[in-house]
């Protein structure tokens, strides 16, 4: 049988619906089905989540929508009745589910997993935060082979392509793990022409400090109570009308309940539109002790023009050496401190503001990003087979993993049945 090369149909799927204004993995979802589109390849976007009044409505991009479950073998009629050329999975969880059911439906898919981030690295920086008031920058290899390195590696492997935004977690994946080159894809940010020249308010026009996040991504959290107790309160005292706006999705009533308008710490939650709120700040502030891939929030920062303060971890991956746009402090007081000079000092702040506009174009351009990615993706399903046979490790862990997971997902889904 001869391998069918040209792409038309490509599935992606999803362990929630894009919200772009919620996440940046929502963001990065949708970046990826859109340039599918752009391709006329028929995309299909399926998820196990439910609907809500944040998601993207994909049928007004001509994306076919469809509600998967775990467990269920309606899956492989599904996936077989489809017979897509390519499958991208949004993290690597969404492959141990379904990874094995659509090789067996569909063997000749080519199988991609978008990282969003490597959840490993963000895993071992988190469990050496607990406790810990410092940044979290350079684990050991024993903090980073944890329980979730041993999941999220077997599943990159099992791939043929995995894609990543952060140039450093390539090079981890590469060294520390000693992944082929040939299985990943540096990808960072997809970003429109016009987000790559956008004007914006000058120095003069603006007021306040900004941060703004997903308050259920634990990094982001945890970046807001350093503010509330360690940064802010050294800001306010240099800056007595200075207020700083903690904006995220999902805001918890324990997030809500810091709210102090006589310190000027106001959490007034959701950004109705992010554009509005980050253009109207001067500085914004992301004091993250731990996380992996790329930050949304200072990528939107620059592209509206607004200086950052954040840490090493923040920029990590995210200007390619170019200088930084603001300021990078480990502490809370050089954190302050840099945040204070920066409000403060308009020629710095220009000049900060042209080095985050310089690092938007060098690096996030979507038209040259989406290219590469296209090309690869052509590039490996032309020649699948010979791409999986210099994958051995591979092969080998799909075997075991198809015959594991598939003998245990039937038998939940017989148990639930009954």
């Amino acid at each position: 049988m001869t391998l069918q090369t040209e792409i038309s149909r490509v599935l992606v799927i999803g362990s929630l619906w894009p919200e772009p204004a919620s996440s940046g993995a929502g963001l990065r979802m949708l970046e990826l089905s859109q340039l599918f589109v752009r391709q006329g390849w028929q995309v299909t976007y399926a998820s196990t989540a439910a609907v809500n009044e944040h998601s993207v409505d994909l049928s007004l991009l001509g994306i076919s929508c469809v509600t998967i479950a775990v467990n269920d073998s309606g899956f492989d009629h599904f996936v077989a009745g489809l017979q897509p050329d390519v499958v991208l999975f949004d993290r690597f969880s969404m492959e141990e589910q379904f990874g094995w059911r659509v090789e067996k439906a569909c063997p000749d898919a080519m199988r991609i997993i978008e990282t969003i981030d490597l959840h490993l690295l963000r895993e071992a920086r988190q469990q050496l935060a607990k406790g810990n008031r410092s940044v979290i920058r350079q684990p050991s290899k024993a903090a980073l082979f944890n329980d979730i390195a041993l999941r999220e590696i077997a599943a990159l492997l099992r791939s043929d392509l995995s894609i990543l935004v952060s140039d450093f977690e390539m090079q981890l994946l590469q060294e520390q793990f000693l992944l082929a080159p040939a299985l990943l894809h540096y990808c960072p940010f997809m970003f429109e022409p016009a987000d790559l020249h956008r004007a914006s308010p000058a120095f003069e026009a603006r007021r306040h400090f900004i941060t703004i996040g997903n308050f259920r991504h634990p990094p982001n959290w945890d970046a807001v109570l350093w503010l509330k107790e360690a940064i802010w309160p050294l800001i306010r005292r240099e800056l007595p009308d200075a207020e700083l706006h903690v904006y995220g999705a999902y805001a918890p009533p324990r997030a809500t309940a810091l709210d102090d308008l006589k310190s000027g710490f106001r959490v007034p939650g959701r950004a109705a539109d992010v554009h509005t709120v980050m253009q109207s700040a001067r500085v914004c502030l992301a004091p993250l002790r731990f996380g992996a891939g790329i930050k949304t929030k200072l990528a939107d920062a620059m592209i509206h023009g607004t200086p950052n303060v954040t840490t090493s971890i923040g920029a990590e991956g995210m200007h390619g050496g170019l200088p930084w746009g603001g300021a990078l402090a480990d502490d809370a007081v050089a954190f302050a401190a840099a945040a204070v000079a920066l409000y403060r000092d308009e020629r710095a702040w220009q000049h900060a503001q042209a080095d985050g506009q310089a690092i938007v174009q060098a690096l996030f351009d979507g038209e040259r990003n989406g290219r590469a990615l296209i090309a690869r993706i052509r590039e490996i399903r032309a020649r699948l087979p010979e791409h999986r046979l210099d994958n051995f490790v591979g092969a080998m862990l799909r075997h075991h993993h198809q015959r594991s997971t598939e003998f245990m997902s039937r038998w939940i889904e017989a148990k639930n049945r009954t």
